[in-house]
């Protein structure tokens, strides 16, 4: 057996030397039991007003955008992807954006009228609009932010039962 390894050895140097650059890939799914959104083409997205937080509002699960990265929560976890479709990763509780863990209560009831953007658009032009204040000249967004405040508010002195 120790006689035959030296020849095993350089068989194999000679093999790896000798082979052709080979693209290699390599695809792991693992189950985080996350259920999967069907999303066909990438859903429009508006802005919850008060926040800089945006939504596609036509899915059924919740599926936010916010500072170049696509969110979603299920169960107790947060969920961040680079792309709308995943891959997704959790993210600690403490490491989710505090705008997304502070949602407005009814974040879903959306004022009609609300400008409806492609995602691209919105990942273009995000950081812009947050440095210039962007949405916040907007009435729907600043009477979306005044409620906000509002409910925190009655919320923190115990006099909101929801």
């Amino acid at each position: 057996m120790k006689r035959y390894l030296p020849v095993f050895a350089a068989g194999i140097i000679f093999a790896a030397l000798s082979a052709s650059p080979a693209k290699a890939e390599v695809n792991i799914n693992i189950g985080i039991g996350l259920p999967k959104i069907a999303v066909v083409a990438p859903p429009a997205v508006v802005v919850i007003p008060g926040t800089y937080v945006y939504i596609a509002p036509d899915l059924d699960e919740d599926l936010f955008f916010y500072r170049g990265h696509w969110w979603r929560s299920h169960g107790r976890r947060w969920y961040r992807a680079d792309d709308f479709g995943g891959p997704w990763i959790i993210i600690s509780f403490d490491k989710t954006p505090r705008a997304l863990r502070s949602l407005p209560v009814r974040y879903r009831d959306l004022p009609p009228g609300l400008e409806r953007m492609p995602p691209g658009h919105v990942k273009k032009h995000w950081k812009e609009w947050e440095e210039k204040k962007h949405w916040e000249s907007r009435r729907e967004w600043k009477e979306h932010k005044r409620e906000h405040r509002e409910h925190k508010e009655h919320k923190k002195h115990g006099r909101d039962r929801d």
